[in-house]
């Protein structure tokens, strides 16, 4: 039940596709930008017609914002970026990997080898995480 029952929460908007993350991805790198200019940032071989429909069916879906600037619709996410980083790692982790935070941090190691800093941060957030966990019980 929502905390206030005379405004109901809006579902989150569905998992996006490759595609639709590949899009996502150029917007929160270059902040709101047309069509031509996410298309641009793909570098993809698919056309622009391709682009622009895509981008408004992700509109449609609640993924993206459009709105005109001079005369141009412009677009931007319409998700926040780590939101949507954690609605996949969810779903990741329950679909491929059973459950197991575990098993998808070795997956992900295994795929591309973290560097000596990264793998610093990651000792720093399991360290947090743990005190955080321990504060909770």
């Amino acid at each position: 039940m929502p905390a206030n029952p005379s405004k109901p929460q809006s579902p989150a908007p569905p998992l996006p596709t490759g595609a639709e993350i590949d899009i996502l991805a150029v917007l929160w790198r270059l902040g709101p930008a047309t069509v031509r200019e996410v298309h641009e940032a793909l570098g993809k071989d698919n056309g622009y017609t391709t682009t622009l429909k895509q981008m408004q069916l992700m509109t449609g879906k609640g993924l993206l914002i459009r709105s005109e600037r001079f005369r141009s619709h412009v677009y931007e996410s319409g998700v926040p970026k780590e939101q949507t980083r954690t609605q996949i790692a969810a779903d990741l982790l329950k679909r491929a990997f059973g459950g197991s935070a575990a098993s998808l941090v070795m997956g992900a190691l295994a795929a591309q080898p973290a560097s000596s800093d990264e793998l610093a941060d990651i000792r720093k957030m399991l360290a947090t995480y743990a005190k955080e966990k321990g504060r909770s019980r």
